[in-house]
């Protein structure tokens, strides 16, 4: 059994998950440590967004338990989730497509009553310059590279403790799929910790210190980053080796 660790950003032990009478997820236990990005890699269907979606409060566990911070959060609704730090960035950006750039950064310090949100929107517009430049552009306009990044910009804005990543390359030509990584190990350059779901293993692998791969609702292997790229079945299965 796993032992709580108050050190831990996040730690899930025993986690399950139902859609009606549907199981997805599987007496699931993962950990991450403050200041580290791990990357869960999988197929279609594996789990792994269902997994982030109870991550962040938005799909009810209905069994186990979320730890934050070494603080129980199972039970703690999606809003207050967001105030305790964790922000996702969905599967498919989910822009407000009619409203403009600068509206939808604004809109992820939407919990936040601190005086130094005017200085966090000039931070996004540094990170991602193309932002600042299309600012007063309705996003439905972007690319969706472009829209990417915009979704983000949104989620940093929350200033989070536990940066949850949903497929960020998916649909995304490869130049901009270097620039997005690019923008992750920044970030985790800085030290916010990440949480990173992708089907690109090789390029999730590439740049996590740990790694979790994913089978139809069960954790089946892990290790660091370099050892699951280097791990024959992860190889076959994932990377077309």
């Amino acid at each position: 059994m796993m032992q709580t660790q108050a050190n831990a950003a996040l730690q899930i032990r025993g986690l399950t998950s139902h859609y009606g009478r549907i199981q997805v997820l599987h007496g699931l236990d993962l950990e991450v440590r403050p200041g580290q990005l791990v990357a869960l890699v999988g197929s279609n269907g594996a789990g792994k967004t269902t997994l982030l979606r109870t991550i962040s409060g938005v799909q009810p566990a209905s069994g186990g338990e979320i730890f934050c911070d070494g603080r129980l959060i199972t039970q703690l609704a999606a809003d207050k989730r967001v105030r305790a730090g964790i922000c996702q960035v969905p599967e498919g950006r989910q822009v407000f497509a009619a409203l403009s750039v600068e509206d939808n950064v604004r809109l992820g310090a939407y919990s936040r009553r601190d005086r130094e949100v005017e200085a966090d929107v000039a931070r996004m517009y540094a990170l991602f310059p193309i932002l600042g430049e299309k600012c007063r552009l309705a996003a439905g306009n972007l690319s969706g590279g472009q829209q990417q990044m915009l979704a983000i910009a949104r989620a940093l804005m929350g200033r989070p403790r536990l940066l949850l990543l949903d497929e960020p390359s998916l649909g995304l030509a490869p130049l901009l799929v270097e620039e997005i990584f690019r923008v992750v190990q920044q970030l985790r350059s800085e030290g916010i910790t990440i949480l990173l779901v992708e089907q690109n293993a090789q390029a999730a692998l590439s740049i996590a210190d740990v790694g979790y791969v994913m089978e139809t609702g069960r954790i089946t292997l892990s290790g660091s980053g370099a050892e699951l790229l280097g791990n024959d079945e992860v190889r076959r299965a994932y990377l077309g080796m």
